[in-house]
C-alpha cells in the first residue's frame, strides 16, 4: 500500500479539544461541514437568550442574605430592555425613585461606607446568576483582615457599569466595585466582568475604572479573580487613585510547587 492511500491522523483534532475556538472546522464543497453550523446556531441563540434573559434579583437577594449580607433592588432610568439596549445612556444612571430610595438609605448612614459592591445585569443576567455568589464569597473570605466597612450589595436591573458611580457617590463608599454580565461572545455567554473604582462619582469615565474580565469557569478562576481585585482595591486604598495610574501587579498565587514556590511575581515585571 502506498503511503498516499493510509489515512493520516488529523493534526487539529487534540488542538480543538483544547479550547472553546472554533479552529479548523472542515469543509464540504465551499461551505460549514453540517455540524459546525449547527454548534454556530446554537451558540448564537445562547448568547442572544443571555442578553434577554430577565435579572432574577430574588434569587440573587436570597443567596446574598445567606451569606449575611443586606442587599438594596434598585432599578436604572431604563424602563424596560427593549429600552435599554437602544439607550445605553438611561442604564448609566438610576431612575427617579431609585435615586430617591438610595438618597434616603445615605442620609441614615452619613459616615458612609469603605466598600460599595453593585451587581447589575449588563448584557448577560446569565453571568451574574451563575458567578457573582460564588465569587463575592471568594472575596469575602480574602477580605476578612482588611476590616473594611461594606456598604449592603446593591443590585441593579437594566443597569450599565457607570451606573456605579452614582451609587458609590450617594453612599458615599471610598471603593467601588461592579460585578456586572459581559457582553456574549460566541463561546461565552456567561462572562462575568468586574469593575474597580476609587473615590466614585458620577462623570467619571472608563479611564477611572480598573477592569478584570472573564470570571467565570471556563475563564478566570473565582479565586484569583478575588486575589487580583484585593490587589488594587488595597492598593488604591494606599495611593488614593484607580485606572489607568493603577497597575495590576498582583503576585499570582500558584496551585502546586511547594510554600517556597507559592507566589511567583506579575510575568510583565519579574525579573
Amino acid at each position: 500500500m502506498k503511503d498516499a492511500d493510509t489515512a493520516r491522523p488529523d493534526p487539529w483534532a487534540e488542538l480543538r479539544r483544547l479550547t472553546p475556538a472554533r479552529i479548523a472546522l472542515g469543509r464540504a464543497g465551499t461551505s460549514l461541514p453540517t455540524a459546525a453550523q449547527l454548534d454556530f446556531q446554537a451558540a448564537h441563540a445562547q448568547a442572544r437568550d443571555a442578553v434577554h434573559l430577565a435579572f432574577d434579583h430574588q434569587a440573587l437577594h436570597e443567596g446574598l442574605t445567606a451569606q449575611g449580607r443586606e442587599t438594596l433592588v434598585l432599578r436604572s432610568a431604563a424602563p424596560d430592555r427593549h429600552t435599554y439596549l437602544q439607550r445605553p445612556d438611561l442604564g448609566r444612571r438610576l431612575s427617579e425613585q431609585s435615586a430617591r430610595e438610595l438618597q434616603a438609605y445615605a442620609a441614615e448612614h452619613p459616615d458612609g461606607f469603605d466598600v460599595a459592591v453593585v451587581i447589575a445585569d449588563g448584557l448577560s443576567a446569565l453571568a451574574v446568576h451563575r458567578h457573582a455568589l460564588p465569587f463575592l464569597e471568594r472575596l469575602a473570605d480574602q477580605a476578612k483582615a482588611d476590616g473594611w466597612r461594606w456598604a449592603p450589595v446593591t443590585l441593579v436591573e437594566q443597569g450599565r457599569v457607570a451606573v456605579g458611580d452614582e451609587i458609590g457617590g450617594l453612599l458615599k463608599a471610598r471603593l467601588l466595585v461592579m460585578l456586572i454580565g459581559e457582553r456574549p461572545g460566541l463561546s461565552s455567554p456567561d462572562s462575568l466582568g468586574l469593575y474597580f473604582t476609587y473615590g466614585p462619582r458620577p462623570g467619571l469615565n472608563d479611564a477611572y475604572r480598573n477592569c478584570i474580565s472573564n470570571v467565570r469557569l471556563e475563564g478566570l478562576a473565582y479565586g484569583l479573580a478575588a486575589h487580583k481585585l484585593l490587589y488594587l482595591m488595597r492598593e488604591a486604598d494606599r495611593r488614593k487613585l484607580s485606572g489607568v495610574q493603577l497597575k495590576d501587579e498582583a503576585e499570582v498565587p500558584l496551585l502546586e510547587g511547594g510554600e517556597e514556590n507559592a507566589r511567583v511575581g506579575n510575568f510583565l515585571t519579574a525579573s
